[in-house]
């Protein structure tokens, strides 16, 4: 069994991608809607299930994996009575995941006069597409780019 950087022993579903491990690690639905809310302000159980619908007993497994993996810290509220949850740094590295995926879902998920949400910089305008960038600040695509393994 391969040991994670973020929280202990899992089997890794393809040991040297690293599109498999993040998969691992936050690739069910339910995690990374927990991400999405926690990014949004969510920090409580109720929140969460507020927000998501999902099951008590799911969520629970979900928030406990989340933590174990490093993505979001436990503690206990300022009244003592319940549990928080806050994103770690590796939590707060999914912002860009989560942007790239709202963003395909804007363009491929919704018919052209379908509502959906929409996400807003600190001026109240919607994000600039992601494209990612070679070194020299080129757009790249599928075509100009290749894996190459580093051991």
């Amino acid at each position: 069994m391969a040991t994670s950087a973020l929280g202990g022993d899992m089997p890794w579903t393809d040991p040297t991608c690293p599109v498999a491990r993040t998969l691992d690690l936050v690739g069910d639905r339910w995690s990374l809607l927990i991400v999405r809310d926690a990014m949004d302000g969510a920090r409580a159980f109720t929140d969460f299930q507020q927000r998501t619908g999902i099951a008590r007993n799911i969520l629970t497994d979900r928030l406990r994996r989340l933590v174990d993996r490093g993505i979001l810290d436990r503690e206990a509220a300022a009244s003592g009575r319940r549990q928080v949850y806050t994103l770690t740094q590796a939590g707060r590295d999914l912002f860009a995941v989560v942007v790239a995926l709202r963003q395909w879902g804007e363009r491929h998920a919704f018919e052209a006069d379908e509502a959906h949400s929409v996400l807003l910089d600190e001026h109240g305008l919607a994000l600039a597409d992601l494209h990612p960038t070679n070194s020299l600040g080129d757009q790249v695509d599928p075509d100009t780019t290749s894996v190459r393994k580093v051991y």
